[in-house]
Parts: C-alpha cells; sequence; structure tokens
C-alpha cells in the first residue's frame, strides 16, 4: 500500500472514531430507552470499525 492510501485510511479512521464519539454523548444525553440502547450499538461499531480501519493503515 503506498503512503497516500495509508494517509487516506487514517483520516477516515478518526474521522469515523470522532462521529462515534459525537453519537455516543448525544445517545446518553438526549435520547431515553431503546433509541439510547440502538444508538450505543451503532457508536460501537463505528468506533471498532474505525479501529480496525486504523489497524489496517499502519500495516
Amino acid at each position: 500500500m503506498d503512503a497516500m492510501t495509508k494517509m487516506w485510511l487514517s483520516i477516515a479512521a478518526v474521522l469515523v472514531m470522532g462521529l462515534s464519539v459525537f453519537l455516543i454523548t448525544f445517545a446518553r444525553n438526549k435520547t431515553k430507552s431503546w433509541v439510547k440502547g440502538i444508538l450505543s450499538l451503532i457508536a460501537f461499531v463505528m468506533m471498532l470499525t474505525g479501529f480496525l480501519v486504523g489497524l489496517v493503515s499502519i500495516t
């Protein structure tokens, strides 16, 4: 993988993880009940995806 592709992957990973932080903050402060659970699950999956993409960009 060339350097530019690694750069774009790492930027995408940081952005996805940042969006997941905002989503979990929104879910915990503004929602209730099952919506909170669904949004938290989506945020967790986004964080995991960002982590894996960041891991791929390192190798």
